[in-house]
């Protein structure tokens, strides 16, 4: 293999990667769904996702935040309330998720046509 296409290949791989850790893992995008559908409150988001700990929400949360796909918002009244909501940069997943979305139906459909 030529260097250039190496090089191509490694940016092409890194590139993927970084897709793969920002959305990867069982719970990101469930997280992002939740809130896109209304669920702003730690507690609502908590509940619409079946089995996902307390721990892991928050974790998961932090992450999205840090990567700019959800803003957390503080409220400052009695009790204090924290509020989140997808970013406009999170819409841009769209492009990515729904061919995921797509692939994932038609793979499940191929396995019990087997």
């Amino acid at each position: 293999m030529k260097e250039s296409d190496k090089q191509r290949f490694n940016e092409k791989v890194k590139a993927i990667q970084d897709t793969m850790f920002v959305l990867g893992g069982k719970w990101k995008l469930p997280i992002i769904l939740s809130i896109h559908d209304g669920n702003k409150r730690f507690n609502e988001i908590s509940k619409s996702i079946p089995k996902i700990t307390n721990r892991v929400l928050s974790r998961e949360l932090k992450h999205l935040e840090e990567n700019l796909l959800i803003t957390r918002t503080v409220i400052d009244e009695y009790p204090v309330r924290i509020d989140y909501e997808v970013t406009k940069y999170c819409f841009s997943i769209e492009k990515v998720v729904k061919p995921m979305e797509d692939w994932g139906k038609n793979h499940i459909a191929k396995i019990k046509a087997k």
